[in-house]
């Protein structure tokens, strides 16, 4: 299907390689000309990607942008474009230029702006050259000519990427088609475009025949005030904001005191203070955050300041983002948009309908009812105890399971107010709640719902305490302390090598043993008995969590035990608290502590056999395979749990 307009997809080289050639197939079926990779340090490898689609995927014109002469040498370029014209032939486009000085420098790589343009003039010769099949003399005297050894590739146009004024005399002179660096303002586009134009034409060269492209970074959402938001949090938007030039700020008509207070956040790590720091109308004038309409407006836009082909790259490479970019794109390449006058953010209003369906679902998403699993099931087999004693209450198990979410909910959303703000948790973490850092709730907010979950525990608690006295008040204040401190001041002791046993003790014993003294007054042994196993597997959904995060919490300076020991240890330990689950539950049974009928538990025997095999293949490194590592444990969890539940109701109704 040909667009009107030609249109391309920017993708990072980040994330599953398969997902990158899937969407790069349904980018060909929707009519975009082509994809590009864009070679981001320190990521994946942008050959590897674009390899991957040029092999698998026909009729698309594949784009490696940009490649450094500085970290690449021109023959090792030669030879990589080489191959994947073998690949695609005729479809490979090649981009070329300097990157950016700061990452350069990490890794010691000796730079100065006036080298970029020498050495990527030199690169383009070369690979001319070479393209050609000719020799061409020694780096070092005395040593044979060097002689390509691969067939003459088809023409391969080079686009020249910077933002220098000396970079565009190169794409200018030298340069097949110039490529826009992703976040350049449209004003800075203009005058870029200028001076290659100047010297296109003093080089007796048509400006016209160079082909201009440009990464667009987008943000698509129901708003733009939701795209802003959304973006504002994310860390890669707030590097590249953080790296703005004092010349490319200038050309948008921005001051550079923002930028430096941007940047010495983001060196800092404090991705939440920084990106409060960004403007609205400072992220606009880079990013294309808005509907879909919005941002093929703002892409046509740059088509009107001279870019020809436009390459919309999303800023989250999921696929939610993916999907929209794609329609986006065919609604600008259909030419169905031009360039708009944005509405106002303040004239931008939803339904009252769609605030209210938002903030219900914001709270939800912050509440993790996934979760909930770790709360409800010792409370149910506590309650089953109970039953089994013949001493339950159903009235006071409400109360106790209304206590127990409560103050779960307390619990996961302080939690999440934390890792925001201790910089854990990013837009891009792999968890199951994004509700601050997307911006569907504020701190504020999500602060004042912590507070009115933690009082419905304790208004449950005191009437607990009307019926069983003062234990219930030691419980309950063992259980708010334990769930407030777990991630806030001053324990804080999730971040810590102690969260785990912890988590054991609050969530399995204190629970099962306090659901049932709530429900029959007394305590008992087997109470405990049940207490272990609950507590094993909620113990290892954490310290799953914990193994999953150990990068991003390594970098935000926390020592849990993953953190501490390492992967291998994480992966035993994980075994360990699964395995210990079905162990510690036989032994109860075995000693007569636990009826028989408990052992209803082990039809969830495959969940388990799941788990370990994720847990193995995440400790080869395979992050994917443990990405859910959280979410499948709590699974486990409920099957376990539940079951165990219900074989304790059996042998209580056969007892009768």
């Amino acid at each position: 299907m040909a667009l009107a307009r030609r249109v391309g997809l920017g993708l990072a080289s980040r994330g599953s390689v398969k997902d990158a050639v899937r969407w790069a197939e349904r980018a060909r079926s929707a009519g975009l000309e082509s994809v590009w990779f864009h070679d981001s340090y320190f990521e994946r490898d942008a050959v590897s990607y674009a390899s991957a689609v040029a092999s698998q995927v026909d009729e698309i014109g594949v784009g490696l942008g940009a490649l450094n002469p500085f970290t690449r040498h021109p023959v090792l370029i030669a030879m990589t474009i080489s191959a994947l014209d073998e690949m695609a032939p005729a479809r490979i486009r090649l981009g070329l230029g300097s990157a950016l000085p700061l990452r350069l420098g990490q890794m010691g790589i000796p730079y100065a702006p006036d080298d970029a343009a020498a050495r990527t003039t030199t690169t383009i010769d070369t690979l001319h050259t070479l393209w050609r099949g000719e020799r061409m003399p020694p780096g070092k005297p005395g040593l044979p000519p060097l002689q390509p050894m691969f067939a003459p590739v088809h023409r391969v146009p080079i686009y020249v990427a910077g933002y220098r004024s000396p970079m565009m005399v190169v794409a200018g002179r030298k340069g097949d088609g110039y490529l826009a660096r992703p976040a350049e303002s449209i004003g800075g586009l203009r005058k870029l475009l200028r001076v290659m134009e100047r010297s296109a034409v003093e080089a007796g060269r048509d400006p016209k025949t160079i082909d201009v492209g440009g990464y667009l970074l987008t943000f698509i959402d129901e708003t733009r005030r939701d795209a802003l938001n959304r973006a504002k949090r994310d860390p890669f938007v707030i590097y590249m904001m953080s790296i703005l030039s004092d010349v490319t700020l200038r050309r948008a008509g921005f001051e550079t005191e923002v930028r430096d207070r941007i940047a010495a956040a983001w060196r800092a790590e404090d991705y939440t203070g920084a990106g409060t720091l960004i403007a609205d109308e400072l992220l606009d004038a880079y990013i294309l955050c808005g509907t879909k309409r919005e941002v093929a407006e703002r892409a046509a836009a740059y088509h009107e300041a001279g870019m020809d082909l436009p390459l919309l790259q999303p800023v989250v490479q999921e696929e939610a983002q993916v999907a929209a970019l794609l329609e986006t794109a065919a609604l600008y390449g259909a030419a169905e948009v031009g360039s708009a006058p944005r509405e106002a953010l303040a004239a931008q209003r939803k339904a009252s309908s769609a605030e209210l369906a938002d903030r219900v679902g914001a709270l939800w998403e912050i509440a993790r009812p996934f979760s909930f699993t770790a709360s409800t099931v010792p409370v149910a087999a506590g309650g089953a105890l109970a039953a089994l004693a013949g001493a339950f209450n159903p009235l006071l198990f409400l109360a106790s399971l209304i206590g127990a979410v409560a103050l779960h909910v307390g619990t996961n959303v302080t939690n999440e107010i934390y890792d925001v703000r201790k910089g854990v948790d990013t837009i891009v973490s792999p968890r199951a709640s994004h509700a601050i850092v997307k911006g569907r709730i504020s701190d504020s907010d999500a602060y004042r719902f912590a507070i009115a979950a933690f009082a419905i525990a304790l208004l449950m608690g005191i009437v607990l305490t009307l019926v069983r006295g003062l234990p219930i008040v030691v419980l309950g204040i063992i259980g708010l302390i334990g769930g407030y401190t777990y991630t806030a001041p001053p324990f804080q002791y999730k971040f810590g090598p102690i969260g785990i046993p912890i988590v054991f003790l609050l969530m399995g014993p204190l629970m099962v043993i306090g659901t049932f003294y709530a429900v029959t007054g007394t305590f008992d042994a087997r109470a405990v008995a049940a207490s272990v196993p609950v507590g094993l597997l909620v113990a290892a959904i954490l310290h799953g969590n914990e193994w999953r995060d150990i990068s991003e919490d390594a970098r935000a300076g926390a020592t849990t035990f993953s953190v501490r020991a390492g992967r291998d240890a994480a992966h035993w330990l994980y075994v360990a608290l699964v395995v210990g689950a079905y162990l510690a539950l036989s032994a109860g049974v075995v000693l007569g502590l636990l009826p028989t009928w408990t052992l209803l538990a082990m039809l969830s025997l495959p969940l388990l056999v799941r788990q370990i095999r994720s847990s193995e293949l995440g400790a080869t490194g395979q992050q994917r395979a443990i990405a859910m590592i959280d979410f499948e444990t709590a699974q486990l969890h409920a099957a376990f749990g539940f079951l165990l539940a219900a074989g304790i109701v059996v042998a209580a109704l056969i007892a009768r």
